[in-house]
């Protein structure tokens, strides 16, 4: 599975952005996809994640109202809408995905392919 993440840039904080996740090689409709993100330093963090046919998301409390996922199947595509962004969104963004990856509304897993990441800069 090959995962392309874009939309990444520099807003100022209150601002919106769209990330998006192309995923090839495989059939997406079948596979779980998640976003975490790293800022220097420190691991990678998952922030959110949508399970096959969007039957359960999960949002870590640090963006929990505030960002949106989605997916549309028919273009293999997963997204992220992050709404009144923060300086502490500050961060490279990463989409992650595999089959049967754990995600419920309760928490996510880490699946084993990776995008490239796009990077988020959120100025105050």
């Amino acid at each position: 599975v090959q995962l392309q993440a874009f939309g990444g840039g520099l807003k100022q904080a209150g601002g919106s952005l769209r990330l998006s996740c192309a995923a090839s090689g495989s059939t997406s409709s079948s596979l779980t996809f998640g976003w975490f993100r790293q800022t220097p330093g420190k691991g990678r963090d998952g922030i959110s994640c949508i399970s096959t046919k969007a039957g359960a998301t999960f949002y870590s409390t640090s963006v929990k109202d505030r960002f949106a996922i989605s997916r549309d199947d028919a273009k293999s595509t997963v997204y992220l809408q992050m709404n009144s962004l923060k300086p502490d969104d500050t961060a490279v963004y990463y989409c992650n995905t595999a089959k049967d990856v754990y995600c419920t509304e309760y928490g996510m897993g880490i699946g084993g392919y990776w995008g490239q990441g796009t990077l988020v800069t959120v100025s105050s």
